[in-house]
């Protein structure tokens, strides 16, 4: 693996390895939007810096050197040949800046996604991997597109402290305090989605007593400890990506 240049700490580099391997999982997944949509990820040690995708490249592209380091008011730190989507910066930097435990947060348009955030109801508490986030979802109302500081403290009381957000007619967003655990919450909402397109396409569907939703968001392996807490998901997709393409750690 390339080692990280002088003026790169061992701990960012590290950062950038995972986040790069993140974008390649998500690529893997189909979790893509042409070179839109972000997961950015704060520097260690840089509370006030956090890196994100260069604009223009696909996810298959992203490797941990291109990544781009930017500060909260959207300077880029270092040198790149890249700039970073303003629709990204915005609503990644207002979740960086005041929320202390969303090192992490990734944002998806995926097709099951998006439609349940356009659906008057939202998320239905009708499947198994839905019940997981009781007490988890939060969503944000559409204001367009999020170029706007002035949507930034709406966004914030709406999250509160939850992990999973659906933003109304526009896609799915997770916060946490690592990749993996972020990974871990994207996945369980965005599977949740597609099951309910699937299941309420065939018309009515069971739903799911809140006193039961408590207990599978409780024993969900998702957020265990003992289970890794998305990190051994996340380390087996990683191994996947390893097996066919590691040119995102360049």
């Amino acid at each position: 693996m390339p080692t990280p240049t002088p003026n790169i700490s061992p701990a960012e580099w590290a950062a950038r390895v995972e986040l790069a391997a993140c974008y390649r999982i998500f690529a893997h997944l189909g979790w893509i939007e042409l070179i839109y949509n972000h997961i950015t990820l704060r520097v260690p040690g840089e509370d006030k810096h956090f890196l994100i995708n260069p604009f223009g490249l696909n996810y298959a592209e992203v490797t941990a050197s291109n990544l781009i380091k930017i500060d909260l008011q959207g300077n880029i730190i270092g040198h790149s040949e890249w700039t970073a989507n303003p629709a990204g910066f915005t609503v990644h930097r207002a979740i960086h800046e005041n929320i202390d435990n969303a090192h992490c947060v990734m944002h998806t348009h995926t097709t099951a996604g998006m439609a349940v955030a356009c659906s008057q109801e939202g998320l239905s508490m009708s499947n198994f991997y839905a019940a997981q986030l009781h007490g988890q979802l939060a969503y944000h109302e559409f204001e367009g597109i999020t170029v706007h500081e002035g949507e930034a403290p709406r966004l914030l009381a709406n999250i509160g402290n939850k992990r999973a957000v659906i933003l109304r007619n526009h896609g799915l967003l997770a916060l946490g305090s690592s990749v993996p655990r972020a990974f871990a919450v994207l996945w369980l909402l965005n599977r949740a989605c597609e099951i309910q397109v699937a299941s309420t396409s065939m018309g009515p569907v069971r739903m799911i007593s809140p006193e039961i939703q408590q207990a599978c968001a409780r024993d969900s392996l998702q957020f265990n400890e003992n289970y890794g807490a998305g990190q051994d998901v996340f380390n087996a997709l990683t191994r996947i990506i390893d097996a066919t393409d590691t040119s995102y750690k360049n």
